[in-house]
């Protein structure tokens, strides 16, 4: 299972980055980074994530995740690997019921979905941007208990 979860954050970071337009290019993609893999996995792989293919800047039809119709493409190519040794995030800022959290671009979305999957009971929800989250808290949260809830998503803020 492990495998399985280090290839979908692999693809996530590939399709993030990359204008990958076919099947065969993200299979390419992902045997750059050390991951072999059917086509027919890569299928569930790409539904179980729910990829979609959407017009890119050039008219060209893409993959990407959902909630990343404006994600900013990564214009210094790295391996994805390198990129998932790093959380993306930058700064946490709390005020009321409404947290906000910085990250560099492309990573708000990814962490945002880690947040909501979190099962935090302080989080009501988070709406991400490129480089932006926009997290609810819920009444009465005190700011220890929405840091230690985030804490456990992005282990830099603790």
């Amino acid at each position: 299972m492990k495998v399985k979860n280090s290839r979908l954050e692999t693809l996530k970071m590939l399709i993030s980055s990359m204008e990958l337009s076919s099947q065969e290019e993200v299979l390419q993609a992902l045997k750059q980074e050390g991951f072999q893999l059917t086509q027919a996995t890569l299928s569930r792989d790409l539904k179980q994530l729910k990829v979609a293919k959407a017009a890119s800047m050039n008219g060209k039809y893409v993959y990407v995740l959902p909630n990343e119709t404006m994600y900013k493409r990564v214009t210094t190519p790295r391996k994805a690997t390198e990129m998932l040794q790093r959380s993306g995030y930058i700064s946490v800022n709390i005020s009321g019921q409404l947290a906000v959290v910085k990250t560099r671009p492309g990573y708000a979305s990814a962490i945002a979905y880690d947040i909501d999957n979190s099962e935090a009971d302080c989080v009501l929800g988070t709406i991400a941007g490129d480089d932006t989250i926009f997290i609810a808290t819920r009444e009465g949260t005190t700011r220890g208990q929405i840091l230690e809830a985030l804490a456990y998503v992005i282990p830099e803020i603790g």
